[in-house]
């Protein structure tokens, strides 16, 4: 029954780093981004404090985050529970009258190991993953579980300043009107390039004109792109 469980909370503990990353997508982490800090947030490992603005400046983001926490702990607790009964020798029907008493502690570890090492190779399968990831995003985005954005943060710097991709047509006052008069300048936003129908426009000047369909990597304070462009 341990060892049941065991397996059990491990399967459950990899789809729901994967769930919390793909909610961390819909809020406009860039993907790789979104996987790593769901991991950290689950583990309570690897959170470095630059990337810890992305999480805590966004309350969506912080809800996500906490319940990842909160999860990861609990789960950590029941397998290491598990782990630790599964150790202790204990008579299994059938099995007990053809194996020692005192093997079986090893053979569960034996089990556990080969578990953990095929739940991993399949989780981590390019394909399996990309399935369940498709099946899950468009599950969590059909029961409007988390709101999507339009908008991707890509890089953070110190000082809440970063990099974001922000779709044209998501909001705000800016289409039709070239960078100049959008006054995104004035606001502390600089539009590195726009990318528009799949070519990107490096280092646009102030009179190229805003379209429907661009989108628009920016850099400037996080807070004020999002605000500026109606995206919160």
């Amino acid at each position: 029954m341990n060892l049941v469980l065991f397996i059990s909370v491990l399967i459950v503990s990899f789809i729901v780093v994967r769930i919390g990353a793909i909610a961390f997508q819909l809020t406009g982490l860039e993907w790789s981004l979104a996987k790593f800090q769901a991991l950290s947030c689950f583990t309570a490992t690897g959170f470095t404090t630059k990337e810890a603005e992305l999480i805590t400046a966004v309350p969506q983001r912080r809800r996500i985050a906490s319940i990842l926490i909160v999860l990861g702990h609990a789960g950590l607790v029941t397998m290491i529970a598990t782990f630790a009964n599964s150790l202790r020798p204990s008579k299994i029907p059938f099995l007990s009258d053809f194996l020692s008493f005192s093997l079986m502690p090893w053979i569960n570890l034996t089990i556990i190991v080969v578990a953990i090492y095929i739940i991993y190779k399949i989780f981590t399968n390019s394909k399996f993953a990309r399935r369940l990831t498709d099946a899950l995003r468009k599950r969590m985005v059909k029961r409007e579980i988390i709101k999507s954005v339009s908008f991707e943060e890509l890089a953070i710097a110190t000082g809440g300043y970063g990099v974001s991709k922000v779709a044209a047509g998501s909001g705000g006052n800016i289409l039709e009107k070239t960078l100049s008069d959008s006054q995104l300048r004035k606001h502390g936003i600089n539009v590195l390039a726009i990318v528009r129908g799949g070519e990107t426009i490096p280092n646009p000047s102030a009179d190229t004109r805003i379209i429907a369909g661009d989108e628009l990597v920016c850099f400037g304070k996080l807070e004020d792109i999002r605000k500026q462009l109606c995206l919160t």
